[in-house]
């Protein structure tokens, strides 16, 4: 517990001294949602005009209106129901998860962009964290760039396990051996009881492959690996060699995501009427968004000292910083004089 507890620790040290990769993260996840929230207020302004209901959805909850709305849109607006005010959206998330909800195309299209900017973020930013050390903006630029086709073709290993874990093993669980067990039962409670294990059962393999993937980008960055097979390869030895401490850091990051979204279930607003409280509201929404933002960044650095820890890469990355306008191998040179 020790290892789990240091790396944890060192974790939040490393997020806390690097507050503008959480300030950056957090305004391009602001900027990435603009253009749909723009798309969204059009859509509902075209839907109101200036008729009698538009006047009482400002006031508060139209929802003859809302069931309107949603009966008749297409796209994007279809995501516009009540699942997604206040804590309802996080469950809704999980469920959709653990359901293998299909998303509509806009849906899908906004998660793709979303993940192609974190692939060409996480270079830098677990570069940033590895070296502990600023590394400016063209420095983390650098390590983006660098790593970014490298990350791009983990993805589409990790696109693949995804797919096959969902058309296969979901359906497999879900469909067949659930539906085998359930068969005939007159209790409800047994039923949710399977359900409920069948969930838990298909997270961990969710969680396993997460946090392989995890670490197969740690183990590229920090000792400049370019072939994704053997990162991920890698990583599994890693994870294989010491499962306990992956398991435990793993468990504690994510009592600390569990106890935020207790936080936000309490703390979540509703629907609000306009004015101050609607903006109160959005405000509250985007610290959270900020919260489990830092939280998100807390699993890639403990991850990061982890596994430096355990093969003593300790404050060393095998790639050199870039220095403008100074040679990359300043860096390598200045290291090795070090020693």
């Amino acid at each position: 517990m020790g290892g789990v507890s240091t790396a944890w620790l060192d974790g939040w040290r490393r997020v806390r001294r690097a507050p503008a990769i959480l300030l950056g993260v957090f305004a391009l996840t602001f900027a990435a949602a603009v253009p749909f929230a723009v798309v969204m207020r059009n859509a509902l302004a075209s839907h109101l005009g200036g008729s009698l209901e538009a006047a009482t959805a400002a006031e508060g909850t139209n929802w003859n209106w809302w069931q309107e709305f949603i009966s008749q849109a297409s796209g994007l607006g279809a995501t516009f129901t009540p699942r997604i005010v206040g804590f309802a959206a996080t469950l809704d998330s999980i469920s959709g998860i653990l359901d293998a909800r299909q998303e509509t195309t806009a849906v899908l299209g906004l998660l793709a962009g979303y993940l192609a900017l974190w692939t060409w973020l996480q270079g830098g930013i677990i570069d940033r964290y590895a070296r502990q050390r600023p590394t400016r903006a063209h420095g983390s630029a650098a390590a983006s760039g660098v790593f970014f086709f490298r990350f791009l073709r983990l993805g589409v290993m990790a696109g693949v396990v995804y797919w096959a874990l969902f058309a296969y093993v979901h359906p497999w669980l879900f469909d067949g051996r659930y539906a085998d067990l359930t068969r005939g039962l007159d209790s409800e409670r047994v039923a949710f009881a399977w359900r409920a294990a069948f969930y838990a059962l298909f997270g961990l393999v969710l969680v396993a492959v997460n946090v392989a993937f995890d670490y197969a980008r740690i183990r590229m960055v920090v000792e400049d690996r370019r072939s994704a097979v053997g990162a991920l390869a890698a990583a599994v030895r890693f994870i294989l060699r010491c499962p306990g401490a992956v398991a435990g850091l793993w468990l504690a990051n994510a009592l600390v995501f569990l106890l935020l979204a207790a936080v936000w279930a309490f703390a979540a607003p509703g629907v609000v009427s306009s004015g101050a409280m609607m903006w109160l509201a959005f405000l509250a929404a985007q610290l959270f968004v900020l919260a489990r933002l830092a939280v998100k960044l807390q699993f890639v650095a403990s991850q990061t000292s982890l596994f430096q820890a355990g093969l003593a890469h300790a404050r060393y990355v095998a790639t050199p910083l870039p220095r403008w306008p100074e040679s990359p191998a300043v860096e390598s040179v200045a290291y090795s004089q070090s020693q």
